[in-house]
């Protein structure tokens, strides 16, 4: 038992030390570039996120016109996909899972790695899938490997004339009370403007950096 103690101890002291490895080789190489004229610009940080929602909440959608590729063939994900989703500062890795009802008991298998969560919701769907939503988001928000990660909701389908505003989807979904102490953005926004996805997504990738940042050791 000691023996497996001291194994596990060993192992966690260097996973610690190959993070802090990375960070301060990111953080060493960003700054050498940013006071050296020469050589190509600094790599972009990379973050591994996973998407969630119900069928027809627009997850598919939104990533797609992100990545400026045609929408005209999308279906329903089952399972799960990956796009590389770029942005000025930043790529972000986005595991997207299907949300039949079929599909969403197994989300939490895919949680694992993961260093930020996107929800997508239909702000124009039924009660009772609104509900529902509700639901998979209170049990993300809670969930064990989700909990201290920085969430993104995306209040799809704005242009819709059912569609809840932002204050009758932040009090139904009670976010407030229930993420209290949690950094997450509740964004408004629909495919016909994706400026405002793009708006949430910058915040949310400053959050992701600002975890960054509070991984950095300080100094002694």
């Amino acid at each position: 038992m000691h023996l497996l103690q001291q194994t596990l101890n060993t192992s966690e002291e260097l996973e610690s030390c190959s993070y802090r490895h990375k960070v301060m080789k990111n953080l060493v190489s960003g700054c050498f570039r940013a006071f050296c004229c020469k050589g190509p610009p600094s790599p972009r940080t990379e973050y591994d996120v996973v998407c969630v929602g119900l069928t027809g909440s627009g997850k598919s959608s939104l990533l797609t016109q992100l990545c400026s590729e045609s929408t005209d063939s999308i279906i329903p994900t089952t399972g799960f996909s990956i796009k590389a989703v770029p942005f000025q500062n930043a790529i972000l890795n986005v595991k997207e899972l299907g949300g039949a009802d079929n599909i969403r008991k197994y989300w939490s298998r895919y949680y694992q790695g993961s260093q930020g969560v996107v929800f997508v919701l239909d702000s124009a769907s039924s009660e009772d899938d609104l509900e529902t939503a509700r639901n998979e988001l209170h049990s993300a928000l809670q969930h064990p490997q989700l909990c201290t990660l920085p969430f993104l909701i995306l209040a799809n389908h704005q242009d819709k004339p059912a569609a809840r505003s932002l204050q009758e989807i932040k009090k139904y979904f009670e976010l407030e009370p229930l993420a209290r102490g949690q950094r997450w953005i509740l964004q408004p926004c629909s495919v016909e403007n994706m400026d405002a996805v793009r708006e949430g997504f910058n915040q949310f990738i400053s959050l992701l950096e600002e975890i960054d940042q509070e991984h950095i050791p300080s100094r002694i």
